[in-house]
């Protein structure tokens, strides 16, 4: 029996999701030098803007990602979409900061979570063999292309080429977002087993198994742990490598919110670029760093397959695109700062190169995570927020009253730090002991 193919359903549903999270996320970015102009507001205030977006989103990461394992991913990133979605929409009708600032909040709350659901989607709907490169494409490629859209969509082809209101621009992605969350209701199921879609081969492609069993079999549910006793019963051992993850999480937000943020405002302000241009050269860098996320989850699943190491075959490809990343912003800084065509390529390697990492976290996640990977997903993400709350309030401050530079030499070094501390991560030890027979390493 040849299996059917309802997982690459699966993929463009997570896919799409993920590349209308970041189209949305990004296109504040865009919006930016628009409110200067409008409002008059410095770049300060806007970053107490985009912290806003991450408090939000850190408060309510975890309590989304425990639902997503306990009442299954369905439901819950429906509902997830649904919020952020009417949340974006909220950003076009703002008439001034406080109710901006309400909109930045909610879009937070709508979009923390939904990367924790995906990666327990992924985890339940791919093979491990090929799990990192699913993982590369779904969390990075389609994320980072959604950034890049948001700058090219948005900033140079509505705004800037046909000349359209950029409210108007963002109420029409905004009904885009209510489309994906019903195609989310209606195309996805919890399980392979629970798909009407789905036959008995595909069931047992996806769970490993040798022997093919009927589809209709109910599969034996782990039992539920509350995430809160997952970690009181963790080993200690468990606790400091779960920390380590935890640590270059936070360093990876700090580098990053350079690109999510920053980058239309730098070319505004320091080289003066339009909206047209602004667009392009804004979305180079997350072109770059979507086509290495994707470069990554191959080079993970290549590696662990050649050299039968998982430990070092993750860390080693997140240690040196890291390490890299660092390298390369400090030499776009010294010789092409002046130059901003020449300066957004050089980003755009250091993207590619940085994003490395990002798959190998997403596998990192799943592979120590087990039964409780979307409530694991979600308390990485919710520490890594420290960073996205820190880095707006801190770039926006030295941005408007040192110099853009000094922005860029501090991402440089969140990079190079970020390196370092994969070191100490070890995607091989679980959460809890129990979980270790899960994935074969």
């Amino acid at each position: 029996m040849r299996p059917t193919n309802v997982r690459w359903i699966v993929f463009a549903l997570c896919s799409g999701t993920s590349w209308l999270l970041y189209l949305h996320r990004y296109s504040f970015a865009l919006i930016k030098p628009e409110l200067v102009r409008e409002w008059g507001v410095g770049a300060t205030e806007l970053g107490l803007l985009d912290s806003a977006f991450s408090t939000s989103y850190m408060i309510f990461q975890l309590p989304a990602g425990i639902m997503a394992d306990l009442a299954g991913a369905r439901l819950v990133l429906t509902a997830l979409i649904l919020i952020w979605s009417v949340a974006f929409a909220l950003h076009a009708w703002a008439p001034g900061m406080p109710a901006l600032g309400w909109a930045r909040t909610f879009l937070g709350v709508g979009q923390a979570g939904v990367f924790a659901a995906v990666s327990r989607i992924t985890r339940l709907w791919f093979p491990i063999g090929v799990r990192a490169t699913v993982q590369g494409f779904v969390g990075v490629f389609a994320a980072r292309t959604g950034g890049l859209s948001a700058y090219l969509l948005i900033g140079y082809l509505m705004v800037g080429l046909l000349g359209m209101n950029w409210r108007h621009a963002i109420y029409v992605w905004a009904f885009v977002g209510l489309l994906q969350a019903l195609a989310l209701l209606l195309l996805y199921r919890n399980s392979p087993r629970r798909h009407p879609w789905a036959n008995e081969a595909e069931v047992a492609l996806i769970e490993g198994n040798s022997k093919i069993v009927p589809a209709s079999t109910p599969a034996v549910a782990p039992p539920k742990r509350s995430f809160f006793s997952a970690l009181r019963s963790m080993s200690p051992r468990s606790a400091i490598n779960l920390l380590a993850l935890n640590v270059q999480s936070i360093l990876s937000t700090v580098a990053d919110n350079l690109y999510s943020n920053w980058i239309p405002l730098f070319l505004f302000q320091v080289h003066g670029l339009k909206f047209k241009e602004m667009g392009i050269y804004s979305a180079l860098p997350l072109l770059g760093g979507a086509l290495g996320g994707a470069l990554g989850g191959w080079l993970n699943d290549a590696l662990i397959s050649r050299t039968g190491n998982r430990r070092w075959s993750r860390s080693g490809v997140a240690m040196t695109g890291k390490g890299l990343a660092a390298i390369c912003l400090v030499v776009a800084v010294v010789t092409t700062y002046d130059n901003p065509y020449a300066f957004c390529w050089m980003l755009f390697l250091v993207k590619f190169v940085g994003d490395w990492s990002l798959s190998t976290m997403w596998a990192t996640v799943t592979d120590i995570g087990g039964p409780a990977t979307a409530s694991v997903f979600a308390w990485n993400n919710t520490v890594a927020s420290i960073g996205a709350i820190l880095a707006p309030a801190m770039y926006g401050f030295v941005a408007e009253w040192y110099n853009w530079k000094l922005v860029f030499i501090i991402a440089s070094v969140a990079y190079g730090l970020c390196a370092l501390s994969w070191l100490a991560v070890n995607c091989t030890i679980p959460l809890l002991a129990e979980d270790s027979k899960g994935d074969s390493p």
